[in-house]
């Protein structure tokens, strides 16, 4: 009974979907494009995250809906141009974790999380027609920064490299790599173009990874703690003033934002 319920559910939002997509449906819908909708792809997983986080179980489950969302309405697209289904998305899907779980549906056992995880990556090089031993280092962490976001590839994709040989003898070397990239920034700020500064700044940040992973510390939780701070403070100053936050000059805000610092504990 409880699965025929979901499946009603589940077409039922596949017929919205069809309907605010068809001639007479939502012009914003009919507007969308594979493409266009990426950004809100990326906003809905940070959401389903983010509720997560907050063990709020309502939110977890509307912002899981809204990302399911992103899901119908993009295979929506896709089968208007005749591309794929979402039938077969969830095909595939499925025929994948039966592939790269034959410890569950298949005949093969393992003793540890690491064998079920040293399996998955053989099948999964398999399936490119390769093995571990072939893959090559460079295609691998092309998927990292494909698919994950920029602090996170970063990491992963150092990792990586760290572990065949490109790594530091110690933390001092790195540290002294961040101050070289570091002066390179600043100089690049004085006299490059913006093209020549976005790229000093992209080796400042992977650097500074580089110090964050040496002392194992995850920078995008750093970043993250940062800016729900900067929020918390802005908000206890928003709390109580009168006045709009432009009214108040800098020495006014900066006092302000002491206060609410203070006020915080951190």
């Amino acid at each position: 009974m409880e699965i025929n319920q979901t499946l009603e559910a589940l077409q039922e939002l596949i017929n919205v979907v069809a309907k605010l997509r068809s001639p007479y449906g939502c012009p914003w819908d009919l507007a969308q494009t594979p493409s266009s909708l990426t950004p809100y792809v990326i906003e809905e997983a940070y959401e389903v995250v983010d509720a997560i986080q907050t063990g709020d179980k309502k939110a977890i489950a509307e912002e899981l809906g809204d990302l399911l969302l992103q899901v119908v309405l993009q295979a929506q697209i896709a089968s208007e141009a005749g591309d794929f289904s979402l039938q077969q998305v969830a095909e595939g899907i499925s025929q994948k974790l039966i592939r790269r779980h034959p410890h569950v549906f298949g005949d093969v056992t393992v003793a540890s999380m690491e064998e079920v995880h040293k399996n998955w990556e053989t099948i999964k090089a398999a399936e490119k027609g390769e093995t571990i031993e072939t893959q090559k280092l460079s295609d691998q962490l092309n998927r990292y920064r494909r698919s994950l976001p920029p602090l996170n590839a970063a990491m992963k994709i150092s990792e990586k490299a760290a572990k065949v040989g490109f790594e530091w003898n110690n933390v001092d070397e790195v540290w002294g790599k961040f101050h070289e990239e570091l002066g390179e920034f600043q100089q690049a700020l004085a006299e490059e173009t913006k093209e020549r500064q976005e790229s000093e700044l992209g080796d400042l940040l992977f650097a500074i990874i580089q110090v964050a992973r040496w002392h194992k510390l995850d920078p995008s939780a750093g970043l993250q703690g940062t800016s729900q701070r900067f929020i918390q403070r802005l908000q206890k100053m928003e709390d109580v003033i009168e006045r709009p936050l432009t009214d108040y000059s800098l020495e006014e805000l900066d006092a302000l934002w002491q206060q609410a610092k203070a006020q915080l504990g951190h």
